[in-house]
């Protein structure tokens, strides 16, 4: 094989080794399937097996997983569902060193999501990373470095980008139908309950601690981590703001259209039960921009109304009415028809896997409806949200160089970027 294990524990190295060899874009004949490898395939990833399994363009012909019981479980299942045996791995080293291999698929916990995906772009192979697309600001820049650098698709998993409805909701905002924008609220209002306590003990004999850790600060293995509920612990996971609210956060940052905000404030908390949990079930964070518009993120953990009939949705508000997940109303709370209608569909179906794969055999950015660079965006809001929750204080920040500003920066920069385990620190490409 061209690339080894020992070869990705240097990041540097590694770049050294692919940069201008693998970092043209493949040509691919129409007959041609992608031929993609799923890597973190619990949760989440089985919908990625499904989705670019059941394509006509692409098919799954590698898996990859530290849990041996899930990567054989899935396994057999992919191949009783296709008939053919896919490829298997632990280590999603050696899958970076197989060259029958063309495009990535991640939905592993979010601390492997841009290391993950930055390797994959180093080893010549494009990337369809879940989100959200980074665990901290700093990584997140890194990897939008990494897909300009070597010439890689990478496409980030906030679904909304490849929906018709959606896009021409997006289009009319911005058209003027409502005037002005001057505030957008995005809200995540799922009812979690509590996830209770654990201790630390040996883990399981079938998972890969360590591997499972990669770049996270190392910690005891406790089984209230594997395999959901890392989401609410700051080592591994972005609380429900970086979970399912990411997705609403890309739509109303692409409502907004006004890239990385300029203050930030945020406040909430653990309530209605107690548990190991660290990160808010409660929580609201305000964001302003440059020009003195705002953007208002709402998590609510618990039992909560509907917002406008919305609990997990958009909204956003113009000098001439409001918009509520996609349907417009005057002043006078009258909805204001789309007389074009949706038009043509600009992704495929709306369906995010099949715009991933068009993407990938034109190799035009037009067809990639949610790049690094956008999902980046849409991540570091959560990021910049959950910095200024835990430090609990009203924060500068510069979109320019993506760093804090002001009194707080010597508390607040440090939170952009982790100390990374040795073998797996994100290289700086940016």
């Amino acid at each position: 094989m061209e690339f080894t294990r020992r070869q990705f524990l240097g990041a540097t190295a590694s770049a050294a080794l692919v940069a201008g060899t693998m970092g043209r874009g493949t040509v691919f004949g129409a007959n041609e399937r992608i031929r993609v490898a799923c890597v973190g395939i619990h949760g989440r990833g089985g919908s990625h097996i499904d989705g670019f399994s059941d394509l006509p363009d692409s098919e799954v012909v590698a898996l990859c997983d530290v849990d041996a019981h899930v990567l054989e479980e899935r396994a057999a299942e992919l191949e009783k569902k296709t008939g053919k045996k896919p490829k298997r791995f632990r280590d999603m080293r050696d899958l970076m060193a197989d060259k029958d291999i063309d495009a990535v698929s991640f939905a592993t916990p979010n601390h492997w999501h841009s290391l993950g995906s930055v390797w994959a772009c180093q080893a010549g192979k494009d990337v369809y990373v879940e989100k959200p697309l980074s665990h901290e600001v700093w990584e997140g820049r890194q990897l939008v470095a990494a897909a300009e650098k070597f010439n890689r698709v990478v496409m980030h998993g906030t679904q909304r980008r490849s929906e018709r409805d959606w896009a021409r909701a997006i289009q009319r905002l911005q058209e003027g139908v409502i005037g002005d924008i001057y505030m957008a609220r995005a809200l995540c209002f799922k009812n979690r309950d509590s996830i209770g306590t654990g201790e630390p003990k040996e883990p399981p004999a079938h998972l890969d601690w360590p591997l499972w850790q990669g770049p996270a600060k190392e910690e005891p293995y406790c089984d209230l981590y594997v395999h959901y509920n890392w989401h609410w612990f700051w080592n591994y996971g972005n609380g429900d703001l970086g979970n399912q609210g990411v997705h609403q956060m890309d739509v109303a940052i692409w409502g907004m259209n006004k890239g990385l905000p300029v203050r930030i404030a945020s406040m909430g908390g653990r309530f209605g039960y107690t548990d190991q949990g660290e990160t808010a079930n409660t929580q609201i964070c305000t964001f302003a921009y440059a020009d003195g518009t705002m953007l208002v993120f709402e998590v609510r953990g618990r039992a909560t109304n509907d917002e406008a009939g919305a609990r997990i949705g958009n909204l956003f508000y113009g000098s001439n009415g409001y918009m509520v997940d996609g349907k417009f109303f005057d002043k006078n709370n009258k909805e204001i028809p789309d007389e074009k209608g949706p038009g043509e569909d600009i992704t495929v179906g709306g369906n995010h896997y099949a715009s991933f794969i068009r993407a990938v055999r034109s190799r035009k950015p037009e067809d990639n409806p949610a790049p690094a660079r956008v999902g980046h965006i849409a991540s570091a809001h959560c990021h910049l949200g959950n910095i200024a929750y835990r430090l609990g204080a009203t924060l500068t920040f510069d979109p320019a160089s993506e760093q804090f500003t002001g009194p707080d920066a010597a508390q607040a920069n440090p939170l952009l970027k982790r100390e990374y385990r040795e073998g797996f620190e994100v290289p700086q490409l940016a």
